[in-house]
């Protein structure tokens, strides 16, 4: 028999849900005699380690590195170009841009087609960004290659894994969620040795190349278990907390757009993510400048400030779990509160202290850890706020909060450098804008109110 080959077969070949057809998962799990409430950690496991690949994009810093050497040095070793700081920033701040405008327009589809496949999907093009960024030939060829590949590939992924730990812990959303996106902070501290390590023994094209191999098996096996509970499913001994009669729990994305709480969360959001994003961006300048104050040189500081960016990224991926599990405790209002007091707190102490290597340090260690932080705190309060129904596409639209905030961040840093000649400056600005967090917080992080819809 002839069979026509289509390139809409190709894709529902990929896509195929092979896991459902044959009931390899259930089978497996039978046979280990998981209950339900236990299998579904799995979900949670699963998704770190898809955020842990998802996550290399915060150590491009390491990766710019032998990339700018590489574009500098001249034929036939590289391509005799001269390259500077912004052209090599621009990937980085690219591929943000792209993961945070994709992530929002793939709710619908998760719901449609379930999180398996629309992570499997992603995996695809997270592998091939990351392996094209071995033919770069320039920073713009980068700009496309990684930036613009490796971020749709992101954003079409990201979401799969929290919409799926949402809906199987409405007991412990924020926990969940906040360990399943764990691996996306944490990721830094995992691929910037590993990048380091290949880059050393097969160079950094054919690191590069390792990487997006690597990336692509290991995203397409995790997200093959990815799934959605049964309808109405909910843990044994688990009774959802009662809502008010005359209010609906559930919001569409077009209800959740009309509610002054919508616009909290959005903006609270952005002001957080800012500076995490900010840090992540100057973590290096800034260690630079302090240690400028002391009278420290760059060679003698350098290989301490990269080795800072592990425990940095420790605290970016503990973020998530962490404040997660504060949001299920104290609600999303107390928690944003919490996150801009200590954002103020640590952008005052590195103004105040411009030539302390340790003060530095502590001040950077908040600074991502509440990056993280609200990575967690917007999916929760997303999910707490406008309920579960429609919420792939509310916290996708949520989301684009993220690129509004690395887009401000970068920007402002660099207006403050231009304008004062130090990056340190900038932090006065940053803890002003913490304290209108607080103030936004509290005003308008509340639960909304919305008449119940007599008809769906």
């Amino acid at each position: 028999m002839l069979i026509m080959f289509h390139p809409k077969h190709f894709l529902d070949l990929i896509m195929s849900d092979l896991f459902d057809q044959f009931g390899l998962m259930d089978g497996v799990m039978k046979l280990l005699g998981m209950e339900l409430e236990k299998r579904r950690w799995i979900f949670v496991i699963s998704g770190l380690i898809i955020n842990i690949c998802l996550g290399a994009i915060y150590a491009y810093s390491i990766i710019q590195v032998p990339l700018k050497k590489l574009f500098e040095a001249p034929p036939p070793e590289g391509y005799g170009l001269k390259v500077t700081a912004t052209e090599m920033q621009l990937p980085f701040s690219i591929f943000l841009a792209f993961f945070a405008l994709t992530m929002p327009l793939m709710g619908k589809y998760i719901e449609r087609y379930g999180p398996r496949k629309i992570a499997m999907l992603g995996g695809v093009i997270v592998g091939v960004g990351w392996f094209a960024a071995s033919f770069a030939t320039s920073p713009l060829a980068l700009v496309f290659l990684y930036g613009v590949i490796g971020g749709l590939g992101v954003g079409v992924a990201y979401n799969c894994p929290i919409v799926t730990s949402g809906k199987w812990f409405p007991d412990r959303r924020g926990l969940a969620v906040g360990l399943t996106i764990l691996g996306f902070g944490f990721s830094a501290a995992i691929i910037g040795p590993l990048m380091d390590y290949l880059t050393a023994f097969y160079g950094v094209q054919n690191a590069l190349r390792i990487l997006g191999a690597m990336f692509l098996a290991i995203i397409i096996v995790c997200a093959s278990i990815l799934r959605f509970p049964p309808a109405d499913w909910r843990p044994k001994g688990w009774t959802p907390p009662a809502a008010a009669k005359s209010f609906a729990t559930d919001f569409m994305r077009h209800e959740m757009v009309k509610t002054r709480t919508f616009y909290g969360l959005w903006l609270c959001y952005t002001l957080g993510t800012l500076a995490g994003l900010m840090a992540i961006g100057v973590s290096k300048p800034v260690g630079l400048e302090v240690a400028k104050n002391i009278g420290l040189g760059e060679a003698e500081i350098s290989a301490t400030l990269t080795a800072l960016v592990i425990p940095f990224a420790c605290c970016n991926g503990l973020g998530r779990p962490l404040f997660g599990w504060i949001t299920d405790k104290i609600k999303p209002m107390g928690t944003a509160v919490l996150s801009f007091t200590l954002i103020s707190i640590a952008s005052m102490l590195i103004y105040s202290y411009p030539a302390s290597i340790a003060v530095y340090t502590l001040a950077f260690a908040i600074l991502w850890l509440n990056l993280g932080g609200w990575l967690a705190i917007a999916p929760a309060a997303t999910a707490s706020f406008f309920g579960m129904k429609d919420y792939a596409r509310n916290y996708g639209l949520v989301f684009t909060a993220y690129g509004a905030g690395a887009v401000a961040g970068n920007l402002l840093v660099g207006q403050v450098k231009d304008v004062f000649g130090s990056y340190i400056a900038v932090f006065p600005y940053i803890a002003a804008l913490a304290v209108t967090g607080i103030l936004l917080a509290i005003a308008l992080m509340r639960p909304p109110m919305m008449k119940v819809r007599i008809h769906e």
